[in-house]
């Protein structure tokens, strides 16, 4: 593994990179409130299997493309951004992975951009219809998600978070991460700024459009318990997808699946990788304009 700055007109986004040049490249968005260093296993464990893997700090968590209102934290610009960071890669089609909200951000992409994203593996986060239905209809879901409005107030919910050695913040990782990763993620999210723009995501309002079907092969994995997203939403993810669909169900397990199950995890993800392996979009082949890295 080895540091890469990717730059792009949103500014410059601080990844991880491994695996082979030439190897099929893997796009991995971590989520909140975590680093790339979430998907350090995966990374390992693709690249291992001759994949080029590339995690990078989203939006936000890379100083160098930190926007300060809550507005520059858009879905459509959080695409935008996997869009940019893949054709500075040279990319154009490309296996994407998200956990939490940048299963969400992979949600999104997949549905705007369906000759771009060779697969998709989503960890945690349900389709964002079938999390709009939940929400509508199952007060189960309506309550694991109350923290999404709590965490709107700023500055009050940074003082909260961060004050008596980020408490609030460590009680998040409910002891399933592990203790460098929690420290590692406390330092990054200590700095000026980093939290309020994490935070950022949320404040930043619903999208202008409604997402549709997603229509290339998905891996969704959740885990029974998740705090944040019930079964409801879970089991009617599969109605958003017209592609093969595999549901894959972790027993016993939290929200924090890629740290607390990360054998399982890339053993599905693996799985999931070569059994469409034979998959190509119409723009499968290099841009002239762009460099590969």
């Amino acid at each position: 593994m080895r540091e890469l700055s990717i730059p792009t007109v949103a500014g410059k986004f601080d990844a991880t990179v491994a695996g082979p040049r030439e190897g099929r490249p893997v796009l991995l968005l971590h989520g909140f409130p975590q680093t790339r260093l979430v998907w350090r296993r995966q990374i390992a464990a693709l690249a291992a299997h001759g994949y080029r893997v590339v995690a990078p700090d989203q939006r936000g968590y890379s100083p160098g493309a930190r926007p300060r209102l809550p507005e520059d934290y858009r879905m459509d610009l959080l695409v935008a951004d996997v869009v940019a960071i893949t054709e500075e890669l040279g990319w154009p089609a490309f296996d994407l992975v998200g956990h939490d909200w940048g299963g969400a951000v992979a949600w999104w992409t997949a549905d705007a951009h369906p000759g771009r994203v060779r697969t998709l593996t989503v960890v945690s986060t349900p389709h964002p219809g079938a999390l709009a239905g939940a929400l509508r209809g199952d007060e189960d879901q309506r309550e694991r998600s109350r923290y999404m409005r709590d965490w709107c107030e700023t500055p009050a919910t940074e003082e909260r978070m961060l004050a008596h050695d980020a408490q609030e913040l460590r009680t998040l990782y409910a002891g399933k991460v592990p203790r460098d990763s929690t420290e590692a993620y406390l330092r990054h999210l200590s700095r000026p700024g980093a939290l309020t723009a994490a935070l950022n995501w949320y404040r930043a309002g619903r999208t202008d459009r409604a997402i549709g079907v997603v229509e290339v092969p998905t891996l969704y994995v959740w885990s029974t318990e998740d705090s944040a997203f019930g079964a409801a939403a879970a089991q009617q993810t599969g109605r958003w997808v017209d592609a093969p669909y595999r549901f894959e169900t972790l027993q016993g397990v939290s929200h924090w699946v890629p740290e607390e199950a990360p054998e399982a995890l890339s053993r599905l993800l693996l799985d999931h990788l070569r059994t469409h392996g034979a998959y190509r979009t119409a723009t499968d082949t290099p841009t002239a304009h762009s460099p590969r890295r």
